[in-house]
């Protein structure tokens, strides 16, 4: 969660400004502005838009400098209180809504700063996306640089290795190239692919949409400022004061769910249901020259792979097993010497022997178990009464197995 993101970042003393008051319009208000922004967005011909921790929150993800943020609780020496993971966290109406309306030719691009990859799990497409403060889902290869994006969180933060390896091919075999995770931290540089696009994309815009976002980190924050500076417009969607406030065309003060479902309702767009993770590459409206990012769906374990985990668990417990077994024999045995049994009285014989060892019981079966076996060449006689002084004892066809506890 983005608690536990904000928990892994190095300690860092400007934060922003946390826990301004949320502002709201009245319900009139609201509705005018949504027909408002759905003219713009209608005649508009390259819309982009930018995304904020305002957008997941109705997913259970808190933000982070609103009123219940994660930083306006630290700053009041208190803990936010959270019940779910990013894996079990589902896109909402906002993310759902994005997809419809860029699947319509209605959005052109998403510059998002959000970490939580409902995007991409929501069936965004990647060549759509810039994503500038990284992914909890993607790893990269150090080597190669090719992405993967899997349906589990990385388990580091900070561009940090994973673990794990690249095994994307290459013309001398794999390429085995250390796997890195995506998510920056403080004074982290922005990644070059993403960052540049998002430039590109904010320059050709003629409008911009702000959701959910205080705008208040750099570069993320300023990109929407290069439309305005190309004469396109800009839209902020927000329950608090940005810093660009002065600078926008149309201001929301609404939440952004009941934003985006109003927007969808007057351009005749359905919003789909989320359905489960899905990742797309391509957008539908994608131009046949059009550079993708590489990015893949990161494989599962192949059956060699999981057969070959198996061989080396069952390897290294085989050598645990034999160090026990053989410390056991050191410490328990007082005879190293093999003993031969022909007799039922030599069986009550050993069990005498070894009545102290705390790993042998008492039953019958236990004891012929725990005989050590016999050496035919180094087979004694026992003199015991019933037998005969010099009579070699029988020799046992196959040695009795003994059982180390």
């Amino acid at each position: 969660m983005s608690v536990n993101y904000a928990a892994g970042l190095s300690q860092y003393a400007n934060k922003g400004k946390c826990g301004i008051p949320e502002k709201f319009d009245t319900d009139a208000e609201v509705e005018e502005k949504i027909l408002q922004l759905t003219t713009l967005i209608r005649e508009s011909k390259h819309v982009v838009f930018h995304t904020g921790a305002g957008i997941s929150t109705s997913a259970g993800i808190p933000d982070f400098r609103g009123p219940k943020g994660v930083w306006t609780l630290e700053m009041r020496g208190e803990e936010p209180k959270v019940d779910i993971t990013f894996e079990s966290a589902k896109p909402t109406v906002t993310h759902m809504a994005l997809v419809a309306l860029e699947k319509a030719g209605f959005v052109h691009f998403v510059i998002s700063q959000n970490i939580d990859g409902l995007h991409l799990r929501s069936g965004f497409p990647r060549n759509r996306l810039a994503e500038l403060h990284g992914n909890m889902f993607v790893e990269e290869c150090d080597k190669c640089y090719i992405q993967y994006i899997s349906e589990s969180s990385v388990p580091t933060m900070g561009l940090k290795h994973t673990g794990d390896y690249c095994l994307q091919m290459k013309m001398r075999g794999i390429c085995r190239g250390q796997l890195t995770d995506t998510i920056l931290d403080w004074e982290d540089n922005l990644p070059e692919d993403d960052l540049e696009t998002a430039n590109t994309e904010a320059k050709l815009a003629d409008l911009s949409v702000c959701l959910g976002t205080s705008l208040q980190i750099k570069p993320s924050g300023r990109i929407p400022v290069l439309t305005k500076k190309n004469g396109g417009k800009l839209i902020l969607v927000n329950l608090q004061p940005t810093p660009l406030d002065r600078l926008c065309d149309l201001r929301i003060n609404a939440y952004v769910d009941r934003v985006m479902k109003g927007v969808c309702q007057l351009l005749d767009v359905d919003i789909p249901e989320y359905s489960g993770f899905s990742f797309v590459l391509k957008s539908v409206n994608t131009k046949p020259r059009e550079k993708c990012p590489r990015m893949l769906l990161k494989r599962k374990k192949s059956r060699r792979d999981v057969y070959r985990e198996k061989l080396a668990n069952s390897a290294k417990a085989e050598s645990t097993d034999a160090v026990k077994c053989e410390k056991t024999e050191t410490e328990d045995s007082e005879d190293p010497v093999p003993i031969a049994i022909k007799t039922e009285e030599d069986k009550k014989d050993v069990v005498q022997l070894t009545e102290d060892d705390p790993d042998l019981t008492d039953t019958e079966d236990s004891n012929e178990n725990c005989i050590p076996p016999v050496n035919k060449r180094l087979a004694t006689l026992i003199s015991n009464e019933g037998t005969n002084e010099g009579e070699e004892c029988e020799q046992l066809e196959s040695p009795p197995k003994k059982i180390c506890n």
